[in-house]
């Protein structure tokens, strides 16, 4: 398995940044994470970045070094995250519950399966042209599609969203695929902050028309010079499958060709040691969240 990939989040001009983004892979499987923590509700940074470690260290439990049914683990893993949040709430005491987005995407066998909740997307792009998108769940894009002939209101709120993982109610999610993917695709996770500021069509020329290694860091500048001086925080994560005569020289180029049977390799903060457990329980999950609340400790203690 070769693929590219780049990552890049910029704070924008917020004061912190609640977004987070990472990827994991195996031999022959790979899968690609990214949540917006949501504003108007504690702690952000904490949803999303829980999200994606107990999604990671599902993932490293069950990638085998495939996940054997990619769509009954984005189900179970969704809905663990979820739990794990709503429990923090619960251990801290908070009036209000953290809350994010989510955007996953798993890459074996040559086919690609995404999952997503709330409004971070997923672009899907081929020799320059848009396969496909994640619609947004939000009372805005579900307007649109009813109606599409009927005029948005200007002051009409698109951040407003029916569902996200730690809210009290059951998250509402998609999984799509698995799509056949053929050399040279691209396929984009990223946060409200880049598609609010850029047209689809501007993604997808940079993504479809430049090395993702090039495109990514451009992407990411449009959309802050658009914004201007209170641009909401800007991450993506890119990736383009078998860069074939030029891997080698690539920018972010992995090949999974010679690692062995049983390795796992992650860029998710605080990982989660395996212990040798047969399944990830919830002694398992809580110690991977005391990791994640020291680790936004450390973060804070910097910042001041």
């Amino acid at each position: 398995m070769k693929f590219s990939v780049f990552q890049i989040s910029r704070k924008g001009g917020r004061e912190k940044n609640e977004d987070r983004m990472g990827y994991c892979y195996t031999k022959s499987s790979g899968i690609f994470l990214l949540a917006d923590g949501m504003g108007g509700h504690p702690e952000g940074e904490v949803a999303a970045q829980m999200a994606l470690q107990v999604i990671s260290a599902m993932y490293q439990q069950e990638a085998k070094p495939e996940i054997d049914d990619v769509e009954a683990f984005f189900k179970k893993a969704i809905l663990a995250a979820h739990r794990q949040i709503l429990r923090y709430a619960t251990e801290k005491h908070l009036m209000d519950t953290p809350r994010t987005t989510l955007v996953a995407a798993i890459v074996q066998g040559g086919r690609a399966s995404w999952m997503h909740c709330g409004d971070s997307r997923l672009y899907f792009v081929r020799q320059g042209e848009l396969l496909a998108r994640t619609r947004d769940h939000s009372y805005i894009e579900q307007r649109q599609e009813a109606k599409p002939n009927v005029p948005i209101p200007d002051n009409f709120n698109r951040n407003v969203l029916y569902t996200c993982l730690g809210s009290p109610a059951k998250p509402v999610f998609e999984v799509t695929g698995p799509v056949p993917l053929q050399q040279g695709d691209r396929i984009l996770l990223c946060s409200d902050g880049l598609w609010g500021s850029l047209d689809d069509s501007d993604i997808v020329y940079h993504l479809g028309h430049k090395p993702i290694g090039t495109s990514a860091p451009d992407l990411v500048e449009a959309a802050l010079t658009k914004a201007g001086a209170h641009s909401d925080n800007v991450t993506l994560i890119a990736m383009e499958w078998e860069t074939p005569d030029v891997f080698e020289s690539t920018r972010g180029a992995i090949s999974t060709d010679h690692i062995e049977d049983g390795v796992f390799a992650s860029t998710v903060q605080a990982g989660w040691v395996d212990s040798g457990e047969d399944e990830l329980d919830d002694a398992a999950i809580e110690r991977s969240i005391a990791e994640i609340n020291e680790a936004i400790r450390r973060s804070a203690a910097r910042r001041s």
